[in-house]
C-alpha cells in the first residue's frame, strides 16, 4: 500500500487522455503516479471517419455515424469509478478534472465519495445552483460567444445523436475563434498541435439538476479549485461563482483555492507549474 496518492486525470470535451502526457511526465519526475482516463467514446474509442481526413468530404461527414452516440454522463461516471476502485487498492486518490470533465467528477463524488481523497477542479465545471447550460445565461459568461464555433459544427446533433466539430478546418476565422477561446497565450504551432489532438465527436449528455454537487456526498470530499486566471472559455468570473456557490453549500468544507496563470490549455502544454501545484496537494 502506497502512502502517496495516485492522480486520476479526467479530460474535457472533445479531448482525451493523450493531452495529459506532458503533465504526467512532470508528475512522474516529481515522484508521483498518475492515470489519465479516456471517457467512453474518447481516445482510441473515438470515431474518425474517412470523410474527416484530407481532402475532407463535409457532406459525408455530416451523415457518418459516430461511436459516441448514446454515451451518457452515467457511462462516464462508471468509467471513472472503475478506475478509482482499482487505484484505491494501492493508496489514496486525487481526482483531477479539467473543463467539461468537472461535470463527470462532480457526479462521481456524488455517487462514490469514499473513493476520492481529494477532488481537484482545474477551470472545470462544478455545477451547484444551476445546470451547466444555465451558467451560460449568467452575466459571468457574457463575454463567451456560444456561437463562435457555429461554422465548424458538422451535421445535425439531433440526427447524429452527438456533437460533431471540424477541428481540421483551415478557415482562418474559425481557427482564430478557437485560439482566442482556448489558447490565446500559446504560439500558433502549439495551438495547432493541440487542436490536432482533439477528436471530432462529443456526447450530448451534460447532466441534469440531479447531477449538481450534493452536500451529503460530494460535500464530504476535500476539494481544491485551480483557477486559470486568463481562461476565455471558462472565465475566472464563472470559476469564482462556482467556488462561492460550493462554499455556501458546504461551509464547513470550503474549496482550497489556487491560481495558475494562463488560458484554458496552457497548463497542459507547459505543465511544470501545474505539476508542482498538484504535487503540493499530494503532501497534504
Amino acid at each position: 500500500m502506497h502512502t502517496t496518492p495516485t492522480f486520476v486525470l479526467v479530460h474535457g470535451a472533445f479531448a482525451n487522455s493523450f493531452s495529459f502526457a506532458p503533465l504526467q511526465a512532470e508528475l512522474a519526475l516529481l515522484g508521483h503516479r498518475s492515470a489519465a482516463i479516456d471517457l467512453p467514446g474518447h481516445g482510441f474509442e473515438a470515431t474518425y471517419p474517412a470523410a474527416y481526413q484530407a481532402p475532407q468530404d463535409l457532406a459525408a461527414l455530416a451523415a457518418e455515424p459516430g461511436g459516441i452516440k448514446g454515451v451518457t454522463l452515467a457511462d462516464n461516471v462508471a468509467r471513472v469509478i472503475e478506475v478509482l476502485e482499482r487505484a484505491k487498492r494501492t493508496g489514496p486518490t486525487i481526482l483531477v478534472a479539467h473543463s467539461r470533465g468537472g461535470i463527470t467528477a462532480t457526479a462521481v463524488a456524488n455517487a462514490r465519495p469514499e473513493l476520492v481523497d481529494r477532488l481537484v477542479y482545474v477551470a472545470a465545471w462544478c455545477p451547484v445552483e444551476l445546470d451547466v447550460s444555465g451558467y451560460y445565461a449568467q452575466p459571468e459568461m457574457a463575454d463567451v460567444d456560444p456561437m463562435a464555433f457555429a461554422s465548424t459544427l458538422v451535421g445535425n446533433p439531433a440526427e447524429l445523436g452527438l456533437l460533431r466539430t471540424n477541428f481540421r478546418t483551415a478557415d482562418p476565422t474559425a481557427l482564430a475563434a478557437f485560439k482566442q477561446a482556448f489558447a490565446a497565450d500559446l504560439t500558433d504551432d502549439e495551438f495547432r498541435t493541440f487542436l490536432n489532438t482533439f477528436q471530432p465527436d462529443e456526447n450530448l449528455d451534460a447532466g441534469t439538476s440531479a447531477d449538481r454537487a450534493q452536500a451529503a456526498t460530494w460535500g464530504r470530499v476535500p476539494r481544491t479549485y485551480v483557477r486559470l486566471t486568463d481562461d476565455a472559455s471558462v472565465p475566472p468570473a464563472v470559476q469564482d461563482r462556482m467556488i462561492r456557490e460550493a462554499d455556501a453549500l458546504t461551509p464547513d468544507n470550503p474549496f482550497d483555492v489556487r491560481s495558475l496563470e494562463g488560458g484554458h490549455l496552457r497548463w497542459l502544454v507547459h505543465p511544470k507549474p501545474a505539476a508542482e501545484l498538484l504535487a503540493s496537494l499530494a503532501t497534504r
